[in-house]
């Protein structure tokens, strides 16, 4: 039975004095300009917010109102009413109870809206609650996803490419009708989706009767499989096209670039394939430009390790690197510290492989190792084009770091990354690679390690009480008591896509090279150097600056495990298992 006011809604909020006479006749002049209704003219006008006016028809009506941003609710329940009619009539399914469902709406009084959802939902009972329009909103971005549409493009394409397996090549490569094509509608769908669920990386990888297509969302792979494993060549053979690579060469890898536009989204698409069993895997990272890049606030450090940095880069002269694995977050701190650096009276040279972001006033210098265009030769003229800041992608040989220290000491400021566990193995690196002592010792100033966590959904966090193994763990790693400190869970929920995390956090150390450090190094003592960088009052670990973030709430024991983990440290075999 559908719940109905008593009386209009109009007279309802002047009789409980929500409104008054001349605002409902206000509201009323307004839905008869404006062709809105009367609640959401209400609303327009000021009269009062949309919170109070859906909790007051959740009390008139007697039906709940819901925070859906707040519930996980499964794909197969939300996809009980299609996406063009939920968003027609801003409803969301989000209890399925077998003979009935739950439907929250933004206007539960709309009769007719009600009416035409009984019949799209038949057989199944209609029970009614109500949430924020913008909720909604915000729920059919996140919970409709484009799985069901790849899945109908891959059986459609495979359809087209069945009768003799073979593809035309003719076809798929046409420019005038791409918009045409399976393929690209195909691919299309695979990009929204990744965009939507706010994917890094894209993988696409033929298995003998499955094709799949996995995205990393918050450093994590989630995966979709589709039967249709024959049509992984189409797919491969048109990223090839869109990124300029040869469409004849499978048995070498090839690498890309291509940009795509997305909802919106102007997306940077670094493309690298590589032949395997089943033909070609293709990885994709995705880039996306309209975002903009961080500053040096917006990167995450803690105050104070931010402060020593700023002090750090105001330097005439000398080399900082920024250190971790690869997905650390290396890329974004060094953009962060030129988009602070890049002023008019600073010439700034960046020589990378490749350029991921396009920076006004500073000179870029793309790689290119295929015409000998490497890091040591444009780094070579890099000194010779009288630069102020140096930015080297990456200190990826002897040469490379060689010339890039002697830049530091003839009056550059070098900034470059390595591929390092920690600050302090990051400068026995550089001698490891044959750099002479006295250089690094001379030229290195600073050295940044970073990590990034998963950080808690803050829309379903919950507190989360310590285990006896918690506790055990905690205690073999720090002297801290953690048994009073508010931590926190996610319990999944259409923010988080079920995982209990959203987004990420960065977690870094600094190693700042004092009188002592520096006398170890260009003794080439590695076992001095690293025991003063450890006892330096101004060092703190890795490990320490995830705690605080624990301690904090805002990432979780088995996230900090696995960065302990990484970071070489200790973790007991009774490690919590992930994501409890």
């Amino acid at each position: 039975m559908k719940p109905k006011l008593k009386m209009r809604l109009g007279d309802l909020l002047v009789q409980e004095q929500i409104i008054s006479e001349d605002q409902l006749m206000q509201a009323l002049a307004e839905q008869k300009k404006s062709g809105q209704k009367l609640g959401r003219a209400l609303i327009t006008l000021g009269c009062l917010t949309e919170e109070q006016l859906l909790k007051f028809l959740s009390h008139q009506m007697n039906i709940p109102f819901l925070d859906v941003s707040r519930r996980a609710v499964p794909a197969a329940v939300v996809n009980l009413l299609p996406e063009v009619q939920a968003r027609r009539y801003r409803a969301l399914v989000v209890e399925d109870n077998g003979d009935s469902v739950l439907v929250a709406m933004s206007d539960p009084a709309d009769l007719q809206a009600i009416d035409n959802l009984e019949v799209l939902l038949t057989p199944k009972a209609i029970s009614l609650a109500v949430a924020t329009e913008a909720q909604l909103m915000a729920a059919f971005d996140t919970l409709y996803r484009r799985t069901g549409d790849i899945a109908a493009m891959a059986g459609k394409l495979e359809e087209e490419y069945a009768a003799d397996d073979m593809f035309d090549l003719g076809a798929l490569t046409q420019t005038d009708s791409d918009s045409e094509t399976t393929v690209v509608k195909l691919l299309n769908s695979i990009f929204e989706d990744a965009v939507q669920m706010r994917a890094s990386d894209i993988h696409i990888e033929p298995g003998e009767k499955v094709l799949r297509i996995r995205q990393r969302i918050d450093g994590q792979l989630h995966e979709n499989t589709l039967n249709e494993s024959n049509i992984a060549a189409a797919l491969v053979l048109r990223l090839k096209l869109m990124a300029g690579l040869d469409i004849s060469e499978k048995r070498l890898p090839q690498d890309g670039r291509f940009h795509v536009d997305i909802k919106g989204h102007a997306i940077d698409v670094r493309i690298s394939t590589m032949p395997i069993y089943h033909g070609e895997s293709v990885v994709m990272r995705m880039l996306d430009q309209s975002a903009g890049l961080l500053t040096l606030n917006e990167t995450g450090m803690p105050q104070d390790i931010l402060n020593r940095v700023r002090k750090q880069i105001r330097r005439p002269h000398g080399m900082l690197l920024v250190t971790g694995p690869t997905g650390s977050g290396k890329t974004t701190t060094l953009y962060g510290i030129l988009s602070e650096l890049n002023t008019a009276d600073r010439k700034i040279i960046t020589v990378e492989d490749p350029v991921e972001y396009q920076l006004p006033r500073i000179n870029q210098v793309q790689v290119n190792h295929k015409i000998g265009l490497d890091f040591s030769n444009v780094l070579r003229t890099t000194l010779r084009q009288d630069p102020d800041i140096i930015m080297v992608g990456e200190m990826r040989d002897q040469e490379t770091v060689e010339i890039g220290l002697r830049g530091a000491l003839t009056g550059h400021f070098v900034l470059s990354t390595l591929h390092t566990n920690d600050a302090v193995t990051s400068a026995l690196r550089l001698l490891d690679m044959g750099a002479a002592p006295y250089l690094v010792a001379s030229a290195l100033r600073v050295i940044i390690a970073q990590r990034l966590v998963r950080r808690v959904c803050q829309n379903c966090a919950v507190p989360y009480e310590l285990t006896p193994q918690d506790s055990a763990w905690l205690s073999s790693i720090t002297p801290d008591d953690f048994s009073s400190a508010p931590l926190k869970q996610g319990v999944g929920c259409q923010s988080c896509n079920g995982s209990g995390y959203r987004g990420r956090i960065g977690i870094f150390e600094i190693l700042e090279l004092d009188e002592i450090m520096v006398e170890a190094m260009r003794s080439g003592n590695p076992q001095d150097f690293a025991k003063a960088a450890k006892e330096s009052p101004n060092f703190t670990p890795l490990s320490e600056s995830a705690l605080y973030y624990l301690r904090q709430g805002m990432t979780t024991i088995s996230e900090v495990a696995k960065l302990v983990e990484d970071a070489g440290g200790e973790v007991p075999e009774e490690q919590l298992a992930e994501d409890r």
